[in-house]
């Protein structure tokens, strides 16, 4: 609402392409993300859209950028376990178990609270510390017989971390209990349970790809992994991946605001054969993204 009608059109368009193609084609859903950023990077929602984009392509020093902005614009504590997850996806799980200890996790609604509780459990697991990791995931939430939305993955992580320090009795307990609250199939759990009863399935077609598990390890880190040792959120001491992407997002603006008119060229030689044209849909193109 506070852009130029034609401009807020052209960002919406693509922020809805962004949703559509972030879990088929997240890379894609990133070009379309930065277009939305560099048309109106002073708005909450698109600095958000623009960090779950990163997040999903593993650019997580983008990601910890786009998010803090998002949380400095609105106020609004919700990001907070996914940027501690960020954290570990760059290799600092020391971070993100910081972050689980700040007054922030108190402000966050009861499915916060769990993501948070997931996130410092994978924490743990990054630093092999198993048994601190299954304690971590013993909760209310865990012990509760009612299904939330987040019920099944915290079973599922709690069988995980059962079976990866080898209690495969009380692991398979729990990953049946994972598959009766999991109705959408959110997880593989009935694939772990097929394994821990030694049952093989084979793919008649010849295929060789497996099904992914939604598992609770870390995020591929091959990224820049030096960082200081002790967490500090102000600029000056943090990450210099981190402050360089803070510092080329803020920088991202292509319109006055004082006129009902808008530039649309995004300018740069950055990623231009992606974003240098804003992508407008018909109606007939929408699924030709």
């Amino acid at each position: 609402m506070s852009l130029p009608k034609g401009l807020a059109e052209e960002v919406s368009k693509n922020l809805v392409m962004v949703a559509r193609l972030i879990d088929e084609d997240p890379e894609q859903a990133y070009a379309y993300s930065r277009i939305a950023l560099r048309l109106a990077s002073r708005v909450a929602a698109v600095r958000e859209a623009a960090g779950f984009a990163a997040y999903a392509t593993q650019k997580y020093a983008e990601a910890i950028a786009e998010f803090r902005a998002a949380k400095r614009m609105t106020g609004s504590v919700e990001l907070w376990p996914v940027i501690a997850d960020c954290e570990r996806g760059l290799g600092r799980p020391e971070r993100a178990l910081t972050m689980a200890g700040e007054p922030e996790v108190q402000k966050l609604d009861k499915a916060g609270q769990v993501e948070m509780r997931l996130v410092a459990a994978g924490a743990r697991r990054d630093m092999d510390q198993l048994d601190a990791a299954i304690v971590t995931l013993q909760s209310p939430e865990l012990a509760s017989h009612s299904v939330q939305p987040w019920t099944a993955r915290l079973r599922y992580a709690y069988a995980d971390a059962l079976l990866a320090a080898g209690r495969e009795d009380e692991a398979r307990e729990w990953f049946a209990k994972t598959l009766e609250a999991d109705k959408d199939g959110a997880t593989d759990a009935s694939d772990r349970l097929a394994e821990l009863d030694g049952v093989e399935f084979v793919d008649a077609a010849g295929g060789d790809d497996e099904a992914d598990i939604d598992g609770d390890e870390a995020p591929d880190a091959d990224l820049d992994r030096e960082a200081e040792d002790e967490f500090d959120d102000d600029e000056d001491d943090d990450d210099p991946e981190v402050v360089a992407a803070e510092r080329a997002s803020d920088q991202a603006e292509y319109y006055d605001e004082d006129d009902d008119e808008y530039e649309g060229e995004i300018g740069g030689d950055a990623d231009a054969d992606l974003t240098d044209e804003v992508v407008v849909l018909d109606e007939d193109d929408r699924d030709q993204g």
